[in-house]
């Protein structure tokens, strides 16, 4: 995937997380131009998947790809799913039929595994809808932390 084509697909997740949020993806408020951060430096990770019979990541910033230790090209064609265990799966699909249900679930944390089979801890979790400007879901995406509390200034917190 190209830079252009991660930038808008940025975007387009930042659009909708704002459809259902009421605000823009978070980042420090000095930037003009906050995609290419988002893709690039933002200290937490955005993923997004579609919404095939077995979803697949469609998105994964940088910081995601560090997470769970995967290529670009390896993360584009891992159905969701697998970025949990076997045992943790039942969870995560609930957390994500209650976001198919109302359109966002904010302070999701629970365990993840990267590519090697390690687990680690998913904190402040966002999930929300995709949806296009006609109203058409295309997949979820989602943003979460690994440090438990420490978060920059700009960060608000959610209660």
């Amino acid at each position: 995937m190209s830079c252009e084509q991660n930038l808008s697909l940025v975007e387009q997740i930042n659009d909708s997380f704002r459809e259902f949020s009421g605000e823009d993806l978070y980042a420090p408020p000095i930037l003009q131009t906050p995609y290419k951060w988002l893709h690039e430096e933002a200290p937490y990770s955005i993923l997004a998947h579609n919404i095939s019979e077995d979803p697949h990541f469609i998105y994964a910033n940088k910081y995601a790809l560090s997470c769970f230790k995967y290529k670009p090209v390896e993360i584009l064609s891992l159905p969701s799913r697998l970025s949990a265990t076997d045992l943790d799966r039942p969870e995560r699909e609930r957390l994500l039929k209650l976001v198919t249900r109302d359109g966002i679930a904010y302070n999701y944390t629970g365990p993840r595994v990267d590519k090697y089979g390690k687990s680690f801890t998913i904190y402040d979790g966002v999930v929300w809808q995709l949806r296009n400007r006609q109203g058409k879901i295309w997949g979820q995406a989602a943003l979460f932390w690994t440090a438990q509390h420490e978060r920059p200034e700009w960060y608000p917190r959610k209660t």
